[in-house]
């Protein structure tokens, strides 16, 4: 499956900035990674008029003041929304004549020798390739966005890696216009599928989640500890100050033993009273903090765990209806002196729909166990292995 769709490259979301501000009628001059942008007044777009500065870097020191250019900053989201709620949803066909022929895993990853392939097409089916934004955020702060494109079919269910690829592959700023026509899927069904396939995206970027989670703990924990420094410098002063005061009202307690002026012994005993009474302060205060440090400071750490925990927000962008072709394909091979046809089922722009076993073995075909020769016979790697 595909992390994200392919716009989320630098390059290409350069691509697509540059033909949408152009559509929009901006004059752009583009130097070493800085664009000067003249945005017209007549401009129908929530940029603001004028001129503006777009820098292609996450380096913030390069940035400064302007606005950044890259897969996740704000301004390539924000331009990507604009353009999705002026064409959020569309219908294209995709035939065999479009694309290539999509060999699988177990045949690139083989030494067999592939003679030819050829598409027998026999019915059309339908699919929709729903464009997601990723949030993945923080309560105290944003974190990352990705975009990440998914195909379903729509009357299976089932999930379709490589349509999603050649959608994106076709669409890509500078290869030939797609045509696109309006949508016929009914919008109570797309909402069910886009509802289906939200927890596969989620799924499906999961490794990066659990990146931007392994950070967030990290900066949990370095504030928690920070926080228990503190607290235990605080039990430390505390400490200090205790002694500070027992010894002083230790003092006055002698002096107004050995006082013999009645104005001077009122005096010592109020200083006394008082002493006592700030004393009783951090004691207090003393023995609260030495309660928590000894039960870990459960609320402050709960307080900073729920500050970094996680939240994922997957979004829809686009919809986009693909009509793709259903059938067979033949893989001939050869090994010189041999030639064997294996059929297979096949989708344009899907690949392989279907589990191809070894006949021997009966083991399936795979990127790990490729197609084999073994005695002039098409099998398995495994099969093949003395």
């Amino acid at each position: 499956m595909t992390d994200a769709a392919l716009s989320v490259t630098q390059s290409t979301i350069e691509q697509f900035t540059e033909e949408y501000l152009h559509t929009l009628g901006c004059d752009i001059n583009k130097q070493a990674g800085r664009w000067s942008v003249i945005v017209p007044e007549e401009a129908e777009t929530d940029i603001a008029t004028g001129k503006l500065t777009l820098v292609c870097s996450t380096d913030p020191d390069e940035v400064g003041d302007e606005e950044a250019l890259h897969p996740e900053s704000s301004f390539f989201h924000a331009l990507l929304e604009e353009a999705s709620e002026r064409s959020p949803t569309g219908r294209v066909s995709i035939t065999a004549a479009d694309t290539e022929i999509i060999l699988p895993s177990w045949l690139v990853q083989s030494e067999v020798s592939l003679k030819k392939t050829e598409f027998t097409p026999y019915y059309d089916r339908t699919a929709l390739v729903a464009l997601f934004r990723l949030g993945i955020e923080t309560v105290s702060e944003y974190q990352t966005e990705l975009l990440h494109a998914i195909a379903v079919d729509t009357r299976s269910d089932e999930i379709l890696p490589e349509l999603s690829d050649t959608l994106l592959s076709r669409t890509l700023i500078g290869q030939e216009t797609v045509q696109c026509e309006r949508t016929q899927v009914d919008p109570d069904s797309a909402k069910q599928l886009v509802k289906h396939v939200r927890e596969t995206v989620v799924e499906d970027i999961q490794p990066r989640i659990d990146e931007v989670h392994e950070a967030a703990s990290r900066s949990a924990d370095a504030e928690i500890e920070e926080y228990r420094r503190l607290q235990q410098q605080r039990i430390e002063e505390l400490e200090e100050a205790r002694t500070s005061l027992v010894n002083r009202i230790d003092d006055l307690s002698v002096s107004i033993e050995e006082s013999d002026g009645q104005e001077q012994r009122a005096e010592a005993l109020k200083k006394r009273k008082e002493l006592k009474s700030e004393l009783e302060e951090v004691e207090s205060e003393l023995g609260s903090l030495r309660k928590r440090r000894e039960q870990g400071f459960p609320e402050k750490q709960r307080e900073i765990r729920e500050r970094h925990a996680l939240e994922v927000v997957a979004t829809p962008v686009t919809l986009t209806e693909v009509q793709y072709e259903q059938g067979e394909v033949d893989f001939t091979l050869t090994n010189q002196t041999v030639t064997r046809t294996i059929t297979v089922g096949y989708g344009s722009g899907v690949g392989v729909t279907e589990t191809i076993e070894c006949d021997r073995c009966g083991t399936a075909l795979s990127e790990e166990n490729p197609v084999s020769w073994v005695d002039g016979e098409v099998r398995c790697e495994n099969c093949s292995s003395p």
